[in-house]
């Protein structure tokens, strides 16, 4: 016969004094359920000959019900130690007859289930209490269409629990409240949806499935540590799921897009006017978040305004150079600062020394050394931002000059735009139309021909295996004068036309690169995209979106990029009054530099990362080695850029197959969880900006 209330209610009377809080005594007796294994082990040593009655289990058992009586300095329910001590000492005394008394076995074999006072119902509602709409504030409201339904909710521990729906409803404009959003009306009978940001559970299913808001955290970190993608996350939470449903690759983009759609729009201040087609599809919902918080590109907004130790320092002038004990005399862009030519480059060093790219028009022939400080005026700061190229790219349509999306992303060829063309032969500029229907030549025996020998050379071709080739090819002694790897094309000529040079629409095309522009310490500042080539105008069109002219006063000082002197003397050749050239020096990275022609003036003398005559005395720091030898490092990371882009590297396979509007939702994800932990890194070294590197700043020179 199962226990009663009356039951309970003697419990309370005979181990609890009068004045013991509810919640205290309740607590104490839903801990005897935790309790049982340790009363199961001391009654299998009592049967043991020569057993004590108080074993080591039993003195345990009673030292921790003491402990849940009294509870911690915290909980505003806990007991005196004398009351505790006494509680505890009357239930395990009896503790064998409140075991029996609750349902357990008496007879001493082991119970087939633990005890459990079973779990508290589990209710999914809005957390409003009012109608944010409507100007008056109305209660909500629950009405007889909007039944409490039933759904399942994927706790934190991962496990399925049966939850029960509830729906509020403003009577005066209509509006839906749901757990993590609400819905309302707008013209034309159409309904538009906003968030919930700091919801507790996500919907993950239009067919009744929730998440724990817990399990979205989960799944950010695993992101981070593990760079696990929404279809291993699935792939592990079924592992760990005792039952079904087990959680689909499209439930776990579902999570991963409603957690992130909240905290992107946080991040981008964009969350109070944001809003989307009520109940819209994951597709729907990236490609509204992304448009809103940047598309093809963007700008993380607190990292424009960032700085630390690491990336901004206090301006130096060349008195300090010579106070810290550096020789000027050495000439600034002297053949100490190129890098000596390496061996199998040495046909180069044979070449005539010219001028293969001379100075601009309008450019000084000589470095004009640094100024010092104006007197009266303040020292000031300087920061330093590192750009660079990664070839981490998604489909587009097949045609060279259009950059619009692909229709199919599965095997579509072409967007909207050109999708008449799926209907004409794919050699270009043949124009006739296919043989059949999903075919891609027309009826040329040659080209069909010459399309069959470019299906048997790349159709297997993968991901995986080109990156295998490419490792085969860095093993091997590189030729004089090649230093990058490449794919080689061994296809036929067609009419004349060598097989490499054949321009065909047979698959989609990629973008070009991802541009990645960061401050030295490593903070991610903001991205855009190549879709040709790492052209000098596309690169500059994407620092002009980072820092637009309302915010040219937030330029670094420095800009690294491994190709800078072409960037610069793209910039002076366009428009020699360009606001880059007067607020933003533009030089090489180090590992760059060595490579750079030292027949280029404009790069060495403008583009040096670390010129020891003086001219830049923020790039370089006067260090004295253990021997007393006096000498010059660099004042800053110039590889920031490489580095970020080797751990962009690990999300390489995942991003490449995804559309336009998830690969730059998913950008916008890694740039903010990594400009998280450079965050963290700073405040745990102690490197930031402190209240004396601004007197210094500060400081009248």
């Amino acid at each position: 016969m199962p226990s009663t209330t009356r039951d309970l209610i003697l419990i309370l009377e005979n181990y609890f004094p009068v004045g013991t809080p509810l919640s205290r005594a309740l607590y104490v007796l839903s801990s005897l359920t935790a309790l049982w294994p340790l009363w199961r082990l001391h009654r299998r040593q009592t049967q043991d000959p020569r057993q004590p009655r108080l074993t080591g289990w039993s003195k345990g058992l009673l030292a921790f019900l003491t402990g849940i009586a009294q509870g911690s300095e915290a909980d505003e329910d806990g007991l005196q130690v004398e009351d505790a001590r006494e509680i505890g000492e009357d239930i395990h005394a009896d503790i064998q007859l409140l075991y029996e008394l609750l349902g357990v076995d008496s007879s001493g074999n082991d119970p087939s289930t633990p005890i459990s006072l079973g779990s508290n119902p589990l209710i999914l509602c809005s957390p409003r209490l009012e109608c944010t709409l409507c100007p008056t504030h109305p209660s909500l409201r629950r009405i007889k269409r909007h039944n409490a339904q039933s759904v399942k909710v994927l706790t934190a521990e991962m496990k399925w629990r049966e939850a029960t729906l509830f729906i509020a409803h403003c009577a005066a404009c209509k509006a839906d409240y749901y757990p993590d959003s609400f819905t309302y009306r707008v013209e034309g009978h159409k309904r538009r949806q906003q968030f919930e940001y700091d919801a507790a559970f996500l919907r993950i299913s239009k067919h009744g499935l929730w998440a724990d808001r817990r399990v979205a955290i989960a799944q950010d970190r695993a992101l981070l540590r593990f760079r696990a993608g929404w279809s291993n996350f699935a792939n592990w939470i079924n592992d760990l799921l005792p039952h079904s449903p087990l959680i689909t690759a499209r439930q776990s983009q579902r999570l991963f897009l409603e957690h992130f759609s909240r905290r992107l729009l946080l991040a981008h201040n964009k969350h109070l006017d944001f809003s989307l087609p009520a109940h819209s599809n994951s597709s729907d919902l990236a490609s509204h978040v992304r448009d809103v918080v940047g598309r093809d590109g963007g700008t993380l907004p607190t990292a424009l305004e960032h700085g630390c130790l690491d990336c901004t320092h206090v301006k130096r002038y060349h008195s300090d150079l010579v106070e810290e004990g550096l020789n000027l005399a050495a000439p600034d862009a002297g053949p100490g600062d190129v890098a000596e030519i390496a061996d199998e480059d040495e046909h180069f060093a044979a070449a005539p020394a010219v001028d293969v790219n001379p100075l601009p028009p309008g450019m000084p022939e000589a470095h004009v050394g640094q100024q010092e400080a104006i007197p009266g005026t303040a020292c000031g700061y300087v920061c330093m931002a590192v750009m660079d190229g990664k070839t981490i790219t998604h489909r587009k349509c097949a045609l060279d000059n259009c950059t619009n999306p692909l229709v199919n992303y599965r095997s579509g060829r072409f967007c909207q735009d050109h999708l008449d063309l799926e209907r004409i032969c794919g050699i270009i500029p043949c124009g006739e139309p296919v043989h059949s229907p999903g075919a891609v030549t027309c009826n040329s025996v040659e080209h069909r021909e010459w399309h069959m020998r470019w299906v048997s050379r790349f159709k297997r071709m993968s991901f995986p295996g080109v990156q295998r080739v490419i490792r085969r090819q860095q093993a091997q002694p590189a030729e004089p004068g090649g230093h990058r790897p490449s794919l080689h094309i061994d296809l036929p000529p067609l009419a004349a036309v060598p097989g490499d040079e054949v321009v065909h629409t047979f698959r989609a095309k990629t973008t070009y690169c991802l541009e990645t522009v960061q401050w030295a310490c490593g903070m991610p500042i903001g991205w855009g995209k190549c879709y040709r080539s790492e052209s000098m105008p596309q690169v500059r069109a994407i620092l002009n979106g980072i820092w637009p002219e309302e915010k040219a006063e937030l330029c670094p000082s420095f800009m690294v990029f491994d190709d800078a002197c072409d960037l610069l003397r793209h910039i002076v050749t366009q428009n020699p009054g360009d606001s880059w050239i007067q607020s933003t020096k533009f030089i090489v990275d180090a590992w760059h530099y060595i490579g750079h022609k030292a027949t280029d003036l404009l790069c060495r003398l403008w583009c040096n990362p670390a010129p020891r005559g003086g001219s830049q005395p923020d790039l370089v720091l006067v260090h004295t080695d253990g021997q007393g030898v006096t000498r010059t490092v660099r004042a800053f990371n110039t590889e920031t850029a490489e580095q970020f882009n080797a751990w962009l590297s690990g999300f390489e396979a995942q991003m490449r197959p995804m559309t336009d509007y998830n690969f730059d939702f998913f950008v916008h994800v890694l740039f903010m969880i990594y400009a998280e932990e450079v965050e963290k890194r700073v405040r745990k070294k102690g490197r930031e900006l402190t209240d004396e590197f601004w007197d210094d700043a500060e400081k009248e020179m």
